[in-house]
């Protein structure tokens, strides 16, 4: 493995695993059956959405701060992030007995928001701003570079990154078997950057394969074009890896040590999401889903071989959760909206549900107003089918039927308006 002016050590990850010893333990390494029976492998599941504080990111801000001195401690930190980071920093202002002022996107879930505060008391203040992870960020750094206060970098910081790396320690001292791929979320880098150079150090033969989102591939854009890029737009869904611009620590390193790195729609993420709930009764977030949401796109890969899933995460604001199934549902191809065009006469709609709608679809949206002075009125209908040869089925009764419709769920510009 080459090198740069700055990479993660076995050395300091472990000092930072020894710093961590003061306020955790390490989290369960859990075989899932469910998911080897999927895909046909070995597949463990490292339980980071079991911290205290229900993320990883307490391992590199507690050992950032145990860094500071005291007079950088005495005038207090600042951060910036989507929720995890700054439960982390919250939970460290406390345990320390320091200030620290959080800088959060105003669109970040409010379950977070009250964790912070919970995590934090009367230790921290939240200053709500920007609508993206890096406008917030960039307020956070303002404002403690004119007030004197230490920034926290939510990743691209060295103590930081090897406080993630004790993931990978863990994950070594813990696994069985000898792992032939990890998979790891990625936001802005910091998690696979520390947890990759353990393992390319200690097991240079597992393959580390970074995973994010489609709405944010801000690492895999990075690397693809041989430098940092600040994405124009990126789909906030995924919180906690909704990043425009990867770290430039986070970067050098991660080109290095990562294998590959996966993109994954967000709705094959909510899916994710719904059948671990359902089937191993574990609760994720978004990108906490990550890790687990690539092994689908990896499957021929991974047959066979052993593997290991970091679960970042499971702040997940269960206010979110039928916006989750609503896109796991049209990812899948399992729900559909039409605009049909009814007669205007009675019995129109009855005739509609009688004749077109399977035994096993289900009609689940209707939106229609009669226009008396036309012979035809507009109806918005979403239907919920059994499978994609169920949908297949209902347009060939659709177009057997003669009626008017428009499909719009590819229509991407008239399905934001409607739907």
């Amino acid at each position: 493995m080459s090198t740069t002016s700055y990479i993660p050590t076995v050395e300091a990850i472990k000092a930072a695993s020894g710093v961590l010893e003061e306020i955790l333990e390490p989290t369960p390494f859990q075989k899932n059956q469910n998911l080897c029976d999927t895909y046909q492998a070995e597949i463990y599941l490292k339980r980071e959405d079991l911290q205290m504080v229900r993320s990883y990111k307490i391992r590199g801000a507690y050992n950032k701060i145990r860094t500071l001195s005291p007079e950088m401690l005495t005038k207090g930190i600042v951060c910036a992030s989507a929720g995890n980071h700054a439960q982390g920093v919250a939970f460290s202002c406390n345990k320390l007995k320091i200030m620290g002022s959080i800088f959060m996107p105003t669109t970040t879930p409010k379950q977070k928001i009250e964790q912070v505060r919970m995590f934090g008391r009367e230790y921290i203040e939240i200053v709500l701003t920007g609508d993206t992870f890096d406008a917030a960020n960039a307020a956070a750094i303002k404002y403690s570079n004119e007030n004197g206060k230490t920034f926290i970098p939510p990743f691209d910081d060295p103590k930081v990154m090897e406080g993630q790396g004790t993931i990978g320690l863990e994950i070594m001292e813990q696994t069985p078997v000898k792992l032939d791929y990890i998979f790891v979320p990625i936001g802005g880098g910091g998690l696979a950057s520390g947890l990759g150079s353990f393992i390319k150090h200690v097991s240079p033969e597992t393959k580390v394969i970074g995973v994010e989102p489609l709405g944010a591939p801000c690492m895999k854009t990075a690397i693809d074009r041989g430098e940092i890029v600040d994405l124009d737009h990126i789909d906030k869904f995924v919180d906690g890896a909704a990043v425009k611009k990867a770290g430039e620590l986070t970067y050098e390193v991660c080109r290095q040590v990562l294998d590959d790195i996966i993109i994954v729609p967000e709705g094959a993420i909510c899916t994710t999401i719904i059948n671990m709930y359902n089937k191993s009764a574990i609760v994720v977030e978004p990108a906490g889903a990550l890790s687990v949401a690539a092994l689908r796109f990896y499957a021929d890969k991974i047959k066979g071989k052993n593997v290991a899933c970091v679960i970042s995460g499971s702040n997940n604001d269960i206010t979110r959760m039928e916006e989750i199934r609503e896109k796991s549902l049209l990812y899948e191809g399992l729900k559909h909206y039409f605009i049909v065009n009814f007669p205007q006469k009675p019995g129109a709609i009855l005739g509609f549900i009688r004749d077109i709608i399977g035994p096993d679809d289900d009609l689940v949206y209707m939106q229609y107003i009669k226009k008396t002075n036309k012979n035809f009125g507009p109806a918005l209908i979403g239907i919920e089918v059994a499978s994609k040869e169920a949908f297949k089925a209902l347009t060939d009764r659709l177009d057997a039927s003669g009626i008017e419709y428009e499909y719009i769920n590819e229509n991407n510009k008239l399905f934001e308006i409607l739907i």
